[in-house]
Parts: structure tokens; sequence; C-alpha cells
């Protein structure tokens, strides 16, 4: 039984990564490809664990909501936006460059704190998360406010308010989408390339609905995608993939967005600059709606090929947001206040330019038909 699972998962993985080269307009040469494959199958940390994709051809990406009438300035689970937040320290590494730190809330939640005025990610993950939000796309949610850090060391940088607090003025707190995760083929998150493996017919999403996600994933231009940025998620309180009832693909950190993917994942390049962000095409070849989603050495999405059914199905999402909206997502998440390469050029409103420069964007994936 143990040979029969073993082989299963090899199978998966390597199905799984030839569908990822097809859907790709980069090949790697010959060797390189059999030398990827083989390397692979031989580390034991990359086998998938049993019932993953069984959950993953019955996943969804996305769920009706109402995209006109989405409140980008609403709070969230008590939270209001901008308000002062009161946590207390936990001594918990995490990942990534960024600054932040582990905070616990009355609640008893702990949450990641972003924090910094020059952090493009506290602006960016606010907008880009309630953006999916809007649209029907999963994303844990990331709420702008202050935080009062309660037993914080001083190596934060946060201003001390108190004996034992310091106040960070600028910040914004993650609080994660209920459920559980489905362990992946490295331990955590998915791959871009399983999305070819969700299938209508067992319950899973649509095609035109996952060729969205992955076009919203080039409109933001979201850099760094690898699989720690994304969540396979079950909903509810049950641990076994078996009881999976309406698993989940979602988006789980977008603060490297609304700039230009490169191949570093610079955040002065990747996250929150007007210049780049509104000089970078959607399309990388509008004729044939490949996007325009630069290659990262972190990621494993870049210049997909979309569907007609993709580009209509957002198309069709994006212009229900009226202006009002449009401008209350930037606003809410303090775009206006940011770093310089935030603002445009001297003498026009920065919340404006920045509505203007999505409605460019989104004209760009309306007009465009696919092959």
């Amino acid at each position: 039984m143990v040979e029969i699972l073993s082989c299963l998962n090899l199978t998966y993985v390597a199905v799984h990564m030839r569908r990822w080269w097809l859907r790709r307009t980069f090949l790697p040469s010959r060797r390189c490809a059999w030398a990827c494959v083989a390397a692979v199958l031989l580390i034991p940390s990359t086998i998938a664990p049993p019932g993953r994709l069984a959950v993953i051809r019955r996943a969804q990406v996305w769920r009706q909501t109402g995209v006109a009438a989405f409140d980008f300035k609403a709070g969230h689970e008590g939270i209001a936006p901008w308000s002062t937040v009161a946590c207390d320290y936990v001594n918990k590494p995490l990942g990534g460059n960024t600054p932040k730190f582990a905070c616990r809330l009355p609640s008893g939640e702990t949450v990641k704190v972003k924090y910094g005025a020059d952090n493009g990610e506290v602006y960016a993950g606010v907008a880009a998360s309630r953006l999916l939000r809007a649209l029907g796309f999963g994303a844990d949610v990331m709420q702008p406010v202050r935080v009062d850090c309660r037993g914080c060391p001083a190596r934060p940088g946060g201003r001390r308010i108190a004996t034992n607090t310091f106040r960070f003025d600028v910040a914004a707190i993650e609080q994660k989408t209920k459920g559980h995760d489905v362990p992946g083929i490295t331990d955590r998150g998915w791959r871009w390339s399983e999305l070819d493996l969700v299938d209508p017919q067992a319950g899973g999403a649509a095609r035109g609905q996952r060729d969205a996600l992955e076009l919203l994933a080039v409109f933001l231009q979201h850099t760094d995608n690898k699989p720690e940025q994304q969540r396979l998620v079950c909903p509810g309180r049950s641990t076994a993939a078996s009881s999976c009832e309406q698993p989940l693909l979602m988006i789980h950190d977008v603060g490297q967005t609304f700039g230009a993917a490169n191949l570093l994942n610079r955040s002065a390049v990747g996250s929150v600059n007007l210049a780049m962000w509104s000089a970078t095409p959607v399309w990388k070849d509008e004729t044939q709606c490949v996007g325009n989603l630069a290659r990262s050495l972190t990621g494993n999405l870049y210049d997909p090929r979309i569907s007609e059914e993709g580009r209509k199905f957002l198309a069709d999402l994006l212009v229900q947001l009226s202006d009002a909206q449009l401008h209350d997502l930037f606003d809410v998440a303090h775009f206006a206040d940011g770093p310089a390469r935030m603002r445009p050029p001297e003498g026009k409103n920065t919340i404006d330019a920045w509505v203007d420069a999505f409605k460019r964007k989104r004209a760009d994936i309306v007009r465009a038909r696919c092959p």
C-alpha cells in the first residue's frame, strides 16, 4: 500500500510539473527539463501528501459577491480601519524580509503585524487583499491600523508610549481566512501550475475562473508568487482532507503588488510604485492573450496565457467597480501618505492618479479578445 501511494504521489508531481512547462511560453532545454524532473522525483519533501490531489480537483477559486456594493472602507471582525489596536508581543520567528512581528489580540488570536511608513507591503497588502475580496477571490484580510504593542522589544522600532508599550503609527494586521491548510508538496501553499489540476467535473472551479485569477495576478503585478504566498484552505474545523467539502485556492500574501514584477522582488520596484505600475502593460502579447508578468526567482507564475473565458470573467467583475469605490480602495490603504514612489508628479492628486492607472489597465482587459 505504501508503494502504491508513493507511486501515485510521484506521478502527481511529474504531471503537475509537465503541465506547468506546457502552459508557459518559455520552455527549458530537454536536458534541463529531465534534470529538473529527476531532482523533483528524488527529493522526498516534494512528495504530495495522500488526498491532496483529490482536494485540489474539487477546489474553488471564486465565490459570488456583490461587487458593486462592496464597502472598501468597512472594518473586519470588529476592527475599524486606522483604529488603534492593542496587542501583546509574541516572540515568534516570521519569514520574509519586510519589517513584521507577531502579536496576540485581546480575542486570543495571534496576528502578523507589518509596519513602517516606508514599508510598501503595508499599503499594497491592504489594497490588493481588499480588491481580491471585493471581486470574490479568496484573500486574507490586511487591516490598516495603529498598533500599541505591549511587551515589544525596542528592536522593531516603534514609538515608546509607556514603560512596556510601543506604538506603530503605520501598520497593518493580517487576519487569516478561517479554516485549516491542506499540506502542500513543499508543506506550504500551492503552485500556480496546480490550477491545471482542478477538475470542474469533480466540482472544481471552471477554467474561466482560474484564468481570471491568473490574469488578476498579472493586473496586480503579483511578483513574489511563490507557494508560501498561496493557501489551500478547508473552511471549518475538520483536519481530514477527505472531509474538506469546499476547498479554496486563495492568495495569502499580496504585499509585493501595484508595482512591476521583477527578478529579485525588489520592493522599491514591485511594491506600490505608481510609475512602474502605470507603465507596465497588462499584455505581453495581446493578440494571443499572454499576460505580462515578469519571472521572479521565487515565483512560479509568469507570462500566463489567458483564455477568452478568463479574460471576460475578470473584465465583467472589474467593470462593476465605480470610481467612488476605486477612490475608497486607495484612500483606505493610505496611498497618499506612503513613500515618494507612490506619488505622481507635482501638482497631481495621488489617489486620482492611482484610480486613473487602474482604469487604464482595466480598459486593456475589457478591450482585448482572446483566441
